[in-house]
């Protein structure tokens, strides 16, 4: 099953997550086809400017507590799961091209995770982000260990992962972490907008300022990728944090 549709507009690349039965919620066929994506445009050169966006009422609500079980059945397949989700920033954050986040409705955990892994962000005025892996007895990955406390400073950042508040669009926007905040019928063409205005730059300039900043960034951002899987993997395989899944599952098949 491919959960992850792309559409080449000019010298754009939209790339849409496509699971909206499960709000675009993060699997192993959703991660390959998106990994697979990423590579595409970032490999093409008529491509420069990447929108990453995701149908129905998400961008992504994290991942799929469903799959869960098989996630975590065994030290391979947890240690398979994460590097699956890592892949995903590594192909938003270290390649030539920009990257636009549309955004809306929930982007939950690993969701608010790519959020933050884009270049610029366009979001709905619907959007609700928040981190619930302190309550489920997970732990955050994407490098936003790094990133997070960078942008907002260690007491805000760790109020985000701490608390798991949600937040709105105007919050996320206040604190720095979205570009734009537009009317949901307005927020693909909007990032469109903004993407083709990046396109009529300088390719060349901007593979350099990219690659620049993320060359600062690369070795403070490969350590907290590797401290976060660590601690993913201590998180996936404790009992205690695995029944906090479950009963956090089963409260949510109840009330849908």
């Amino acid at each position: 099953m491919n959960y992850v549709k792309t559409h080449t507009d000019g010298l754009l690349r939209v790339v849409t997550l496509d699971r909206p039965e499960r709000m675009n919620a993060i699997g192993g066929a959703l991660l390959d086809g998106l990994h697979e994506a990423l590579q595409g445009a970032n490999d093409d050169a008529s491509c420069r400017v990447i929108v990453l966006t995701g149908a129905g009422r998400a961008f992504c609500a994290g991942d799929d507590l469903k799959e869960f079980g098989e996630q975590s059945a065994t030290h391979a397949s947890i240690r398979l799961h994460i590097e699956r989700i890592q892949r995903i920033t590594r192909d938003l954050m270290f390649n030539a091209k920009p990257v636009i986040g549309a955004v809306h409705g929930f982007a939950v955990g690993g969701g608010f995770e790519w959020m933050l892994n884009c270049d610029m962000v366009v979001a709905s005025d619907d959007l609700v982000a928040f981190f619930p892996e302190m309550a489920w007895g997970q732990f955050v990955t994407g490098g936003v260990t790094h990133l997070l406390p960078q942008a907002l400073g260690h007491q805000r950042a760790m109020e985000l992962w701490l608390l798991g508040e949600r937040q709105s669009a105007q919050s996320l926007m206040s604190m720095g972490l979205v570009n734009r905040v537009v009317p949901r019928d307005a927020m693909l063409d909007t990032a469109i907008a903004l993407a083709a205005r990046i396109a009529e730059q300088s390719p060349g300039s901007i593979a350099r300022l990219k690659r620049l900043v993320t060359t600062q960034l690369s070795e403070s951002l490969a350590r907290s990728l590797e401290l976060e899987f660590d601690a993913t993997i201590d998180a996936f395989a404790d009992p205690e944090a695995a029944e906090r899944v479950k009963q956090f599952a089963t409260r949510k098949e109840r009330a849908q």
